[in-house]
Parts: C-alpha cells; sequence; structure tokens
C-alpha cells in the first residue's frame, strides 16, 4: 500500500508548513486525487487515521478528498470526454485512438485550515 507513504510525505508538507505559519493544530487537509493516480481514496483515509494519531497537531484534522475523473482530447476532432474505462481511450465521437488525457492524473494538496498560536 504506497498510501501509507503518501500520506506520510503530505503530512511532512503540512506539518512544515503550519509550523512556518505558526498554526497550532491542522483542523482539515484537502487533497485532489485522480482516478489515474493510483492512489485509493479510502486507503489514504485509513492511512491517515493512523498517522494523524501519531502527532498532536494532526489529532483532530480531517481529510477531504475531491477524486477528479478521468478525461481526454481527441487530437482528432478536438472534443473532450469523460473515460468510464481506464482501459479504453477511444474517442466516442469519432473512434479515434490518438487522445490525450487532460484530467485524471492529479495528486495534490488542494489546501489545509488550521488554528493558529
Amino acid at each position: 500500500m504506497h498510501e501509507f507513504a503518501l500520506i506520510e510525505g503530505i503530512i511532512g508538507i503540512v506539518r512544515d508548513s503550519a509550523l512556518q505559519n505558526n498554526i497550532r493544530k491542522v483542523e482539515r487537509i484537502k487533497l485532489v486525487v485522480g482516478k489515474l493516480s493510483m492512489a485509493l481514496p479510502e486507503s489514504l483515509q485509513f492511512a491517515f487515521e493512523a498517522f494523524k494519531a501519531e502527532e498532536e497537531l494532526f489529532h483532530h484534522a480531517v481529510l477531504e478528498i475531491e477524486e477528479k475523473e478521468i478525461v481526454c482530447s481527441c487530437g482528432q476532432c478536438n472534443r473532450s470526454f469523460a473515460v468510464e474505462d481506464s482501459v479504453s481511450f477511444i474517442c466516442p465521437w469519432c473512434a479515434s485512438g490518438s487522445v490525450e488525457i487532460i484530467q485524471g492524473r492529479e495528486l495534490y494538496i488542494d489546501c489545509y485550515e488550521g488554528e493558529e498560536c
């Protein structure tokens, strides 16, 4: 489960930022996770619950995850479309396989909120 390593890194980034900004308690962390990132939201939540118990800064923090769908752009007809099946990347409008993934690979900290000292 690489989600534990991801959460460990995320907690480290937020911890460093919180300390630099005089935050004494982190209340919420928002992540954006694309469906192609291979990070499972349920596993991220599980890992977060395990890690937050170890650090007072995060004891009451909530992890919010916004999941991004897979969206492609067709190089043939220039239309964008959502992909339901991550195995088949064929344009539903013109049946071209010349597509570019424009959404779905995201994995980043969107923001966090906390209480100042």
